[in-house]
């Protein structure tokens, strides 16, 4: 039976992630890319690209796993015969901000609002590991598996020297350590999978535009050059049973 080598691209409407898909759909070594998003609007024409729709939800999420665990009969165009393999894994999904709505990052305590802290933890923290609870399910102990997690920076509690964004800060602290756990378990069950928690550094994104007026403009990046530093980034990693908690710039970033 013939291999079918996919990658995996979750938040796929978002700019680093739009940018990802064109990094990936001309990887010679991926044969498919899998994006899901909660619409499938097409960013680019490319044969190699399937797309797939998830509000996040758990029963959402579990429905697209299960699709893609029989994608021989959903898409036997694309994967005829073929055994199916997870080789990248990309979680973008975040929030920030929600301008509609006037939250923002909190500057002082006396601006935290439980609704949107709880709105801020679930789609930064529960939603990506909602995500890797079901595709565990495409992995086993022989596959070599590279999994990257959008995280952050102001995640990292030693490095906190400013205060505030008391959600956002929360959320990606709580990611970190979920992810490392989830680390240890998969050493064991899965010694062939990487995970890397990634902080993009601040690109020229939705997610960002309101934060760009204080960034120089050598440090403020464009979604395709983030995306080609994370590729590159994941793809040296070594399969070492660890999380790594890693900038764009290939550099380790303190817990």
């Amino acid at each position: 039976m013939n291999t079918t080598n996919i990658a995996m691209v979750i938040g796929a409407n978002g700019g680093i992630a739009s940018a990802l898909l064109k990094e990936l759909t001309s990887d010679s070594e991926i044969d498919l890319v899998v994006a899901v998003s909660r619409n499938t609007r097409q960013v680019s024409q490319n044969d190699k690209l399937y797309w797939l729709k998830s509000d996040s939800s758990n029963e959402s999420i579990e429905k697209v796993v299960n699709h893609i665990q029989h994608l021989n009969s959903e898409a036997p165009a694309l994967v005829a015969d073929s055994k199916i393999v997870l080789k990248r894994l990309f979680i973008c999904v975040g929030t920030l901000h929600d301008a509609q709505t006037e939250r923002w990052p909190e500057k002082r305590i006396d601006t935290l609002n439980p609704e949107h802290f709880s709105e801020v933890l679930e789609t930064n923290t529960l939603v990506p590991l909602l995500w890797l609870k079901h595709i565990s399910r495409l992995l086993n102990k022989n596959t070599e598996t590279k999994i990257a997690v959008f995280s952050a920076r102001v995640g990292s509690i030693s490095d906190n020297e400013l205060g505030g964004w008391y959600s956002y800060r929360a959320s990606k602290a709580a990611l970190n350590m979920l992810l490392k756990t989830l680390a240890i378990e998969f050493k064991r069950r899965f010694p062939k999978v990487k995970i890397l928690a990634f902080h993009p550094g601040t690109t020229d994104t939705a997610l960002s535009q309101p934060f760009q007026s204080g960034v120089p403009e050598h440090k403020l990046f464009s979604p395709e050059f983030v995306a080609q530093r994370l590729v590159t980034i994941l793809s040296a990693l070594p399969f070492d049973g660890t999380l790594s908690y890693l900038d764009w710039d290939n550099k380790a970033i303190p817990y």
